[in-house]
């Protein structure tokens, strides 16, 4: 069958444009491929947390229309981490440069610390003051206590109710030496170890450093251990 040349020409300028058409189809950036980049970014940032980790990135926008990369480069934004309610960036340098922002949940659930029946403010914790709970610790205030032995010894700050996940801020290491004190004063080195009296000179927990005075007046720092020891390396 031929065809009038008017045909022709316009089927012949027609070719050239689908081909551009097909390939910039072609050359689009998978969405996917994005939402799966973060997604392993993210684990490979939680690697190390406690308990069971999920994540789930929000999937992009199927009509965003961004230039195809052959290297994503996802990041955690300035103020971000992998942990709750977060940001995750995927960047793109060549060859045309781009960056997105994808919104993230991290959940991390495992087992924390919590008060087995009220307790006093200056109460020394003990093992049957403790019970453990489990949950989601990214929704839970910052300094949550994980691990019994993080606890038991120490001092409460403030009364806390049954039930409330015990926190760092809220414990206070029980002291070593107390001011006034009479300590035991060890100097240690190479081959040798002396042992003597001094006076402490402030309160300090154990591993705090402290300031005692000898009989003879002289004033010499060292590390507060239990037992009013005060340990001086040489």
């Amino acid at each position: 069958m031929n065809l009038p040349v008017h045909v022709l020409f316009a089927l012949l300028t027609l070719l050239p444009l689908q081909h551009a058409l097909a390939q910039a189809t072609v050359q689009r950036q998978d969405p996917e491929a994005l939402r799966q980049a973060a997604a392993q970014f993210l684990q490979t940032q939680a690697v190390g947390l406690p308990g069971q980790v999920s994540i789930v990135v929000v999937p992009v926008e199927p009509r965003l229309n961004l230039p195809a990369c052959a290297a994503p480069q996802p990041f955690l934004p300035s103020g971000s981490r992998a942990w709750g309610k977060t940001t995750v960036g995927v960047r793109c340098t060549v060859p045309s440069p781009w960056t997105i922002y994808l919104s993230a949940t991290v959940r991390v659930q495992a087992d924390y610390i919590a008060a087995a029946l009220p307790l006093a403010q200056g109460q020394s914790v003990g093992a049957a003051d403790l019970t453990r709970l489990k949950g989601d610790l990214t929704t839970l205030p910052p300094g949550i206590i994980t691990d019994p032995a993080q606890a038991i010894g120490r001092t409460l700050a403030i009364s806390v109710p049954v039930g409330t996940p015990l926190r760092q801020d809220v414990l206070r290491s029980q002291q070593a030496v107390q001011q006034g004190q009479t300590v035991r004063l060890v100097s240690a080195g190479a081959g040798f170890s002396v042992s003597s009296e001094a006076r402490a000179l402030n309160n300090a927990g154990e591993g705090q450093l402290t300031q005692v005075r000898t009989p003879s007046g002289q004033v010499i720092s060292g590390v507060a251990k239990a037992g009013g020891i005060v340990e001086v390396t040489h």
